[in-house]
């Protein structure tokens, strides 16, 4: 998080090394430090988070907070160098990354304690982390945003319904969100091994029911602000799925829609994210953290 990726030189008659290539980035990534965390979710399971900042920053109880996570398909959330969240350090914010089970930080059996029936274990980290964060005088609820994209934009979409108390916003990016039929649409059939399907049995429509952030709005419930994006040519997840969740949230919510909006941002020409020009994925980083820095109070 605070070194842009490089190249070293190493002897391998000595195991010397040696900068041979590194970057040149428009930060000083020595202004910013990272240390990781260990915390128990709701079953005691402990879970590790990176936290990363500015050097030297006061821990008050109402920093700016961002919390990301993906928790999914055995993909792992390890360190990288972006120099887009410098901004954010720079306005006094903190970033953090949990490591969630499904995710495949900790082998094979962290990965299936968050897949099929399991996924529940998913959302309890993530909340266990935004709670740790609060006890641990990092923040506080009107300070604390989520962010999240595809099996994230589940998790943010999930956490939102679940624990609407906990945070001020949340991004919730190219998202699947109807659970009971996301298997109908593009190439979702094949996460089939990852979710289950919910007409095969009685037993996933129900724990799949218990989850599906589509399922689970209740009307007159404060939501949080919602940021929630779609392509309109994504292959992967289909855009009715944030379309869904938007009206719903929209027609559901008792916040008040200009202070706590539920937002709908759809990319006409876009699709999953990948293979998008330089300019177009700096516009959809600005416009998502100029978002979370209005809902965090970080622009006055």
């Amino acid at each position: 998080y605070n070194e842009p990726s490089s190249i070293y030189r190493v002897d391998l008659a000595t195991g010397d090394r040696s900068l041979w290539e590194r970057p040149d980035v428009p930060v000083d990534p020595s202004l910013v430090e990272v240390r990781q965390v260990r915390y128990e979710s709701a079953d005691g399971t402990p879970v590790t988070m990176f936290l990363v900042h500015r050097r030297g920053l006061v821990l008050n109880g109402n920093n700016p907070t961002l919390l990301y996570g993906y928790g999914g398909f055995d993909i792992s959330m390890t360190p990288s160098f972006s120099a887009t969240m410098f901004p954010w350090f720079e306005a006094g914010g903190v970033y953090a990354v949990a490591n969630l089970r499904g995710g495949g930080e900790y082998g094979a059996s962290w990965h299936e304690a968050g897949m099929l029936e399991n996924k529940q274990n998913v959302f309890n980290d993530f909340i266990a982390a935004a709670e740790w964060l609060i006890a641990n005088n990092y923040t506080n609820p009107r300070r604390l945003a989520i962010a999240g994209g595809s099996n994230g934009g589940l998790l943010t979409g999930a956490t939102v319904t679940q624990r609407p108390d906990l945070f001020a916003a949340a991004i919730v990016g190219v998202p699947l969100l109807d659970m009971v039929r996301f298997q109908h649409f593009l190439m979702a059939r094949y996460w089939v091994p990852e979710y289950g399907d919910a007409e095969r049995s009685e037993h996933e429509l129900e724990y799949m029911m218990a989850y599906s952030p589509y399922h689970n709005i209740h009307e007159g419930t404060r939501y949080p602000a919602v940021l929630l994006t779609a392509g309109e040519n994504d292959t992967r997840v289909h855009a009715l799925h944030a379309r869904k969740m938007a009206a719903a949230l929209q027609a559901a919510t008792a916040s008040d829609p200009d202070q706590d909006p539920v937002l709908l941002w759809v990319d006409l020409e876009g699709g999953h994210g990948q293979g998008k020009p330089l300019d177009l994925r700096v516009r959809d980083v600005a416009d998502q953290r100029i978002f979370l820095m209005w809902q965090l109070g970080m622009l006055d």
